[in-house]
């Protein structure tokens, strides 16, 4: 059996390292790069380790988006005292692009909470008269919070072609409405959307750069340098302004062991709990040369434990293959939980 199972990932491996042998080649080296524009996200259950990572590092940044808005159990859009809190703070600090972020999340009337809820865009964005609604709605919220811009984050539903077309039609309707009333407009994509199906001109198109790996998989970065390359390549048909997003902290992985057949519990984790466990295990994390992202593999309590994260050399090495791939605009998913993201390099 093991000698089955050498030999079975062997054969895996050479096949995955095959199929990267054709992605196209990107540097991750340090080194000066195009100067880039920087935003971040502020998120309603970080509010005040957000904060204060934006204190340290407000002069670098060109906009705060505060995450986040989604719906209650009857479809209405809801705005929770926390991101209300940090519009508020946006507006104190003289941030002067300000943004309200909303997802398709929804909590039902039992206070479950579902993330990335596909049925809900199918009620909201159904019909011509729903998608009006839904954008007089974010408009309202926006004007009430003293945003001075949206940010639609919609999420997993792409594969609908039929939602997909109804999530199209919405935007442009957003967009004019946003137009209308002086608010500028942010369109968060995953990286698997069809990015050259029809996208309206007139918003910034953010793309996440995130979640190669994740809770989802087995260990490994966020991103590498042939998901930036592949990432960038399918950015060439969005119209108009478009911004890459990147992730930090990272992700730990429990009991992976080989080839996922023994597995545990995954999490995400931010970077300063990444960098205690290492310090608390007496480790020396590694970076990785395809990603920059460091690593590190311990044993505790009977378990395997494996972390991957970003610091901020690997978040300037990915700013500096986006810049060299001709993105002048970078979003930071998420302030709250750094070590060093102050020292991030724009140019």
């Amino acid at each position: 059996m093991n000698k089955y199972l050498g030999t079975l990932a062997l054969g895996l491996s050479m096949t995955f390292l095959s199929g990267c042998a054709g992605a196209e080649e990107i540097s991750l080296a340090p080194g000066p790069h195009p100067p880039v524009s920087l935003s971040a996200w502020a998120a309603s259950w970080d509010a005040d380790r957000g904060q204060e990572e934006y204190r340290q590092m407000k002069r670098k940044l060109q906009s705060l988006s505060c995450f986040m808005a989604y719906y209650d159990k009857d479809d209405k859009l809801f705005v929770p005292e926390e991101t209300r809190a940090l519009a508020a703070f946006a507006k104190q600090e003289d941030q002067k692009r300000r943004f309200l972020s909303i997802t398709n999340d929804r909590q039902d009337e039992k206070g479950k909470f579902t993330p990335k809820d596909k049925e809900l865009l199918q009620r909201l964005l159904g019909g011509d008269a729903d998608r009006e609604a839904a954008a007089a709605e974010m408009i309202a919220a926006a004007r009430e919070l003293g945003c001075t811009g949206l940010e639609l984050d919609y999420e997993a539903f792409f594969k609908d072609k039929e939602l997909l077309q109804h999530y199209l039609s919405f935007t442009y309707k957003l967009a004019a409405a946003c137009l209308k009333e002086n608010l500028e407009l942010r369109i968060v994509l995953e990286p698997g959307m069809p990015m050259d199906a029809g996208l309206c001109k007139g918003p910034e198109y953010v793309v996440m750069f995130y979640n190669l790996y994740g809770t989802h998989s087995g260990p490994g970065p966020k991103a590498d340098g042939a998901f930036i390359a592949k990432t960038l390549k399918k950015m060439e048909a969005i119209p108009g302004s478009k911004a890459a997003a990147f992730a930090t902290g990272g992700c730990l992985w429990e009991d992976y062991g080989l080839l996922g057949l023994k597995k545990g519990k995954a999490r995400n984790l931010d970077e300063a709990e990444a960098a205690r466990l290492a310090a608390d295990h007496g480790i020396t994390p590694e970076r990785d040369a395809t990603s920059y992202a460091l690593h590190f593999s311990y044993e505790e309590g009977g378990h395997d434990y494996e972390v991957w994260y970003a610091d901020s050399e690997t978040l300037s090495a990915w700013i500096g293959a986006a810049a060299r791939g001709g993105i002048e605009h970078i979003s930071l998913w998420r302030l709250g939980g750094n070590v060093d993201v102050k020292d991030i390099k724009l140019k």
